[in-house]
C-alpha cells in the first residue's frame, strides 16, 4: 500500500467501483425478454444475446422482433391513439409526471444498467444521461399541460415510430417518447440491437404505473425489425443514427405522408482560437472526444486550432490524454469505458487504418488496455487532409482529428468542409469573434466556450447530411402536432404541351406575348432555345420559355450570389415587400386580364396584393428566444433562412399560388428558384416585371417555367438547394421526396389548397430552420 507521501506525489487514487448486484439480480431473474405490446410483455421469441462491452459477458437475451410482432405493436398503438389523444393535457401530464417520478426514484438502478449495457463510465451515465432523461420527461409533462393553450387548433399526428441509436439509449428514449406522449400521440419504440436493456426496464416502469395499454409499445430487434417498423402504417418516424440509414428512410417514406425527423451523423467541429483559454478548451475537447468516448453524434470531433497556439495546444492535449483513466466503467474514477460493441470497434479500427494510409498520423496515449472487453486507447490523428475519411466520416470512438488554421475565415471553411452539420463549439475570449463565427457555421447548434450541452428546453437537430427536424423545446413539441386534415382541392389540369423554337426576334410575336425566364434579375432565353405555346380553348395566348437542367443550374448559382438578401434585417425586407404590393396594385387591371384570358379567377390579384402586405408585415416578426436551460448560460434560439429554396407551384391559382409560396420564403430571408404554374406561365413573367420595379435584388427570386415535375426533380437532386417545397400531385410529391434523399434536403409538400385561406404563419414555419447558440453568462 502506498504511503501518504507517495499518494500526494503521484496524485493517484484507488478503485471506487459502484455495486451492480441489484441490476445483475434483475437481469438474472428475467433472463430472456419479450416485447411490450398492448400493455403486456410478450413471451420471448427468437432471442439474441446482449453483451456487456466491458467484459464480453452475456447480460440477457432479447427477442428479435419479427414483421408480425411489429405489426401487432403498431396495431396496439393505433388502437390506443384515439383514447390517448382525447385525454386532456392535464391527464397526460399526470401520466408523464408519474413516469418521471418513478424514473427519478430508480436513478441509481438505471445508471448502472446503462453502464453494463453500453460500456460507458458511470460518471457519464450518472452526471449526464440520467439527469437529462429525467429532465426530458418532467419538461414534457409541462408541455402536456400547456399544449392546448400554446398550440390552439393543432392535433396529434397519431402513432409515432421511434428508432434509437446504441449510444445514450435511455436519454434518447426520453427525448423521443416524452414529447410524443405529451402531444397526444402513441408510440412504438425500437431500441438499438446492442443496447436494448434500458428500454425494457423503462417498459416495466410504464406497466407499474398503469400507463394505458398500447400508448407505449417497445419492440426489440435488429435492422430488419427497424425496417419493418419504418414500413408499417405509422404517422411519423423519428430516427437517430447514421446518415446512410437516414437516406434509406427518406427514400422509403417518400409519398407515404409520414412525418420524418432525422438526427444523423455529426463530425462536430471544435474551433480553438489563439486567444482562447487553452486549459478550458482542452477540457472541453476531452469531454467531447474522450470522456463521452466520441459515441454521441455531437461529439467525436474534428479539432481545429489556430496555428499560433497549435503546437502548445497539441502538447498539452497529449499530456492530458496520458492522464485519462481507462478501465472498469463501473469505477467512479474511470474516464474511459469500452466502445459500445465489437462491430463498432472493428469499424473504428478499419477507418483509422484507412485514414493513416491516406496520410494522417495517429498518436495514441500509452494506456494499458484491459484483457477483456471492446476497449480502445484514446488517440489523436494529426496531419489529416480535409478529404481524409477520418475527417469526413463518424469514428464513434475515442479518436479525434486535429488540424491547424491561420485565419477565422479558414477556420469556418474547414469546419463547413464536410456535409455534416449537427453541432460545433467555438473557443475564444473575443465574444465578437465567437458570434461572427457562430453565425457562419452550417450547424444546428453552436456552443461558445463549452461543448456537448443539451437540455430538454433547447431545440437540437442538424443541417445537411446531419438530417432535418428538431427535438426538444417548443419546436420539438410542434413537430409532434399537425393541422387538422382538410379535403384537398382538385388540381387544375396541365395544359397541352407544344414545344416550339423560341422566336429569333421579338417581332415574331407581340412583345407582351413572348415571355422569358427570369434569372438573376434579368429576362433570359432558355439555354435550350425552346419555348411552348400557351393555349386556352383552342386559342393561342402566347409563347412561354421552356426551361431545363442548365437553366435550373444558372438560377441556383444566381440565388447563391444573392446571399446578401439573407443578411438584411426583416425591416428592410418588409419595405421591399410593401413596395412590391404597391406596384402590383398599380397593375391590377392588367393582371386581371392576364388571368381571365386563360379562365382563371381575376380576384386572385386582390388576394395576392393582400398576401404581399401580410408577408411584409410578418417579415420583421420572425422571432427567436432566450430559453431557460442551465444556470450561468444563455441559450438562444435563432430562426434562420434555409438559403436557396426550391419551389414548385400548383396549376390552380397561378398568380396567388406562386406568391403564397415565394413571398413568405423571401420575407424569411431565403432566395428562391420557383417553377410557376404551367396553366398560366405568362403571368409569372408579368410578376417578374413587378419584382424588377420593386427593388427586389437580382437573384432573390428566379422563375423557370416548364414541365413542373421534370424541373422539380432537378431541384430535388441539386446539392446546393437547401430545401424544396412542392405543391402538386401526390405522385410528384413522392418523386421529390425520393429524389431528395441523396442530399437529405428538407421537403414540404402541402396538400392542394385554396391559397387565399392559407395561414401564412404555417408557411413561415417552413421557411426557417433553428440554430441554437449556448453562451456562458454570469461566470
Amino acid at each position: 500500500m502506498p504511503s501518504v507521501k507517495e499518494i500526494l506525489t503521484t496524485m493517484d487514487y484507488g478503485p471506487a467501483p459502484e455495486a451492480s448486484g441489484e441490476v445483475r439480480g434483475w437481469l438474472q431473474a428475467r433472463g430472456r425478454f419479450g416485447h411490450l405490446i398492448g400493455g403486456a410483455m410478450t413471451p420471448p421469441g427468437t432471442v439474441v444475446a446482449v453483451q456487456n462491452p466491458a467484459t464480453g459477458e452475456t447480460l440477457a437475451e432479447v427477442t428479435r422482433g419479427s414483421e408480425a410482432e411489429v405489426g401487432a405493436a403498431v396495431a396496439a398503438a393505433r388502437a390506443a391513439a384515439p383514447g390517448w389523444a382525447a385525454l386532456s393535457g392535464h391527464e397526460r401530464a399526470k401520466w408523464l409526471y408519474a413516469i418521471a417520478r418513478t424514473l427519478q426514484k430508480r436513478e441509481a438502478f438505471f445508471r448502472i444498467l446503462e453502464v453494463l449495457d453500453t460500456g460507458k463510465p458511470i460518471r457519464e451515465t450518472r452526471d449526464f444521461d440520467l439527469p437529462l432523461a429525467i429532465r426530458h420527461v418532467y419538461h414534457h409533462a409541462g408541455w402536456a399541460e400547456l399544449c392546448a393553450d400554446e398550440f390552439p387548433g393543432l392535433v396529434p399526428l397519431g402513432t409515432v415510430a421511434a428508432i434509437l441509436p446504441a449510444q445514450a439509449p435511455l436519454l434518447m428514449l426520453a427525448a423521443k417518447v416524452a414529447p410524443a406522449l405529451a402531444a397526444g400521440n402513441t408510440v412504438v419504440l425500437k431500441p438499438a440491437e446492442a443496447t436494448p436493456l434500458s428500454a425494457l426496464a423503462f417498459a416495466e416502469i410504464c406497466l407499474e404505473i398503469g400507463l394505458p395499454a398500447g400508448v407505449l409499445n417497445i419492440v426489440t430487434g435488429d435492422g430488419a425489425t427497424g425496417a419493418a417498423l419504418a414500413a408499417s402504417p405509422v404517422d411519423k418516424i423519428t430516427f437517430t443514427g447514421t446518415t446512410e440509414v437516414g437516406r434509406t428512410l427518406r427514400a422509403a417514406t417518400a409519398g407515404t405522408g409520414k412525418a420524418l425527423t432525422l438526427e444523423l451523423g455529426g463530425k462536430s467541429p471544435v474551433l480553438v482560437f489563439a486567444d482562447a483559454d487553452l486549459d478550458a478548451a482542452i477540457e472541453g475537447v476531452v469531454a467531447a472526444a474522450w470522456t463521452h468516448q466520441g459515441q454521441i453524434c455531437a461529439t467525436g470531433p474534428r479539432i481545429f486550432v489556430a496555428e499560433a497556439v497549435a503546437e502548445t495546444f497539441t502538447a498539452r492535449l497529449l499530456t492530458r490524454l496520458q492522464k485519462l483513466r481507462l478501465g472498469d466503467p463501473l469505477d467512479k474514477c474511470t474516464d474511459l469505458g469500452a466502445v459500445v460493441s465489437p462491430a463498432r470497434r472493428t469499424h473504428l479500427h478499419a477507418l483509422v487504418a484507412k485514414g493513416v494510409a491516406e496520410g494522417a498520423r495517429l498518436i495514441t496515449a500509452d494506456i494499458p488496455l484491459p484483457a477483456r472487453g471492446t476497449f480502445c486507447a484514446p488517440g489523436l490523428l494529426i496531419d489529416a487532409s480535409p478529404a481524409n475519411p477520418c475527417v469526413t466520416e463518424d469514428l464513434f470512438g475515442p479518436i479525434a482529428t486535429l488540424t491547424s488554421f491561420r485565419t477565422p475565415a479558414e477556420a469556418v471553411e474547414l469546419a463547413n468542409s464536410t456535409r455534416s452539420g449537427l453541432a460545433a463549439s467555438v473557443w475564444t475570449e473575443n465574444l465578437t469573434l465567437a458570434q461572427d463565427v457562430a453565425a457562419k457555421l452550417a450547424t444546428g447548434t453552436v456552443w461558445i466556450n463549452c461543448h456537448a450541452l443539451i437540455d430538454a428546453a433547447a431545440p437540437f437537430g442538424g443541417r445537411r447530411d446531419s438530417g432535418f427536424g428538431r427535438s426538444g423545446g417548443r419546436e420539438g413539441l410542434r413537430a409532434q402536432l399537425r393541422h387538422p386534415a382538410t379535403t384537398p382541392v382538385p388540381e387544375a389540369p396541365a395544359p397541352d404541351f407544344n414545344p416550339a423554337p423560341c422566336p429569333e426576334a421579338a417581332a415574331a410575336q407581340p412583345i407582351d406575348r413572348t415571355a422569358k425566364l427570369y434569372i438573376g434579375g434579368a429576362q433570359k432565353r432558355p439555354e435550350g432555345g425552346q419555348s411552348w405555346r400557351v393555349t386556352h380553348q383552342g386559342r393561342e395566348i402566347g409563347l412561354a420559355p421552356l426551361g431545363g437542367r442548365k437553366d435550373i443550374r444558372n438560377a441556383v448559382e444566381a440565388a447563391h450570389r444573392a446571399a446578401g438578401w439573407s443578411k438584411l434585417t426583416g425591416h428592410v425586407r418588409a419595405q421591399v415587400l410593401y413596395f412590391l404590393a404597391e406596384n402590383l396594385a398599380l397593375r391590377t387591371a392588367e393582371f386581371e386580364t392576364r388571368l381571365a384570358e386563360t379562365g382563371h379567377d381575376p380576384s386572385e390579384v386582390g388576394q395576392t396584393i393582400r398576401l404581399a402586405f401580410r408577408a411584409a408585415a410578418l417579415a420583421d416578426k420572425i422571432e427567436g428566444a432566450v430559453i431557460q436551460t442551465k444556470s450561468q448560460l444563455l441559450t438562444l434560439t435563432r430562426p434562420e433562412p434555409w438559403g436557396v429554396l426550391g419551389i414548385a407551384c400548383a396549376n390552380r391559382q397561378p398568380l396567388l399560388g406562386l406568391a403564397a409560396l415565394v413571398l413568405p420564403a423571401i420575407a424569411a430571408g431565403n432566395r428562391v428558384v420557383a417553377i410557376p404554374a404551367m396553366a398560366q406561365p405568362l403571368v409569372a413573367a408579368d410578376f417578374a416585371q413587378v419584382l424588377d420595379t420593386s427593388d427586389v435584388p437580382g437573384g432573390v427570386v428566379n422563375l423557370i417555367s416548364g414541365p413542373r415535375d421534370d424541373l422539380a426533380k432537378v431541384l430535388a437532386g441539386h446539392d446546393d438547394v437547401a430545401a424544396l417545397w412542392y405543391a402538386g400531385s401526390p405522385d410528384g410529391a413522392a418523386m421529390v421526396e425520393r429524389e431528395s434523399a441523396a442530399s437529405l434536403k428538407a421537403t414540404w409538400c402541402p396538400t392542394l389548397r385554396d391559397w387565399a385561406a392559407q395561414e401564412m404563419r404555417e408557411t413561415l414555419e417552413q421557411a426557417t430552420q433553428t440554430k441554437t447558440i449556448w453562451v456562458p453568462y454570469g461566470f
